[in-house]
This record gives structure tokens, sequence and C-alpha cells, in this order.
């Protein structure tokens, strides 16, 4: 599977617990929106991200990519320590030029 480049930077980053990296997938004023929260910005997305990573302690991989208009959805398998997991999650990404704009996470 061709994931878009952001995209692909993203679950890369994550994969590598590589905050630093994930970040510069995201433009400047993107918004993330996970269990009911939303993260504007890089420092409260770096934030969001880091504090996922050490509650959950989770990996992502990518299984399936579908475009419906300009969202680019990626269905994950998302194992870590949770209730249900593993789990397939979907990415809701929106991109403009080369990073993501708006991502929302969910069942």
């Amino acid at each position: 599977m061709h994931l878009p480049r952001a995209i692909q930077a993203y679950f890369d980053a994550d994969k590598a617990h590589d905050g630093e990296s994930l970040i510069q997938a995201f433009a400047p004023d993107a918004v993330v929106r996970d269990e009911g929260q939303l993260y504007a910005g890089h420092k409260a997305i770096v934030a969001w991200w880091r504090h996922a990573k050490a509650k959950y302690q989770h990996t992502a991989e990518p299984i399936n990519m579908d475009r419906k208009n300009d969202v680019t959805e990626v269905h994950a398998r998302v194992i870590g320590q949770f209730p249900g997991s593993p789990a397939t999650l979907k990415f809701a990404f929106r991109i403009e030029g080369d990073r993501v704009v708006d991502l929302e996470i969910g069942a």
C-alpha cells in the first residue's frame, strides 16, 4: 500500500517513537481529534501523542486506505495496553501540500 508522504511520515515516526519527526508531518496550525478531545498546534499535538504513547504503549500498523473527497482514511491495526486490544481504528487525515492539517482517530 502506498500512503501519501505525510501519512507515511506520521506512521513511521509513531512506530519509531520519534515525536520530533512525527510533528514534522503536521502543519503548524493542524488539529487532532481523539477520544472526544481536540488538540490544536504542534505543542498540543506532540503532548497528546506522548501522553497516548505512555498511557497505551501502542503500535499502529496501516492495513488499508480509502480516499473520500479530501479525506484519506487509513484503517490501522492498533495493539497496546487498552481494553479490546488489538483493535482496528480509523485514522482520517486531511492533507494540504505535504502536511497533515486535520487528523481524526476513531473506531
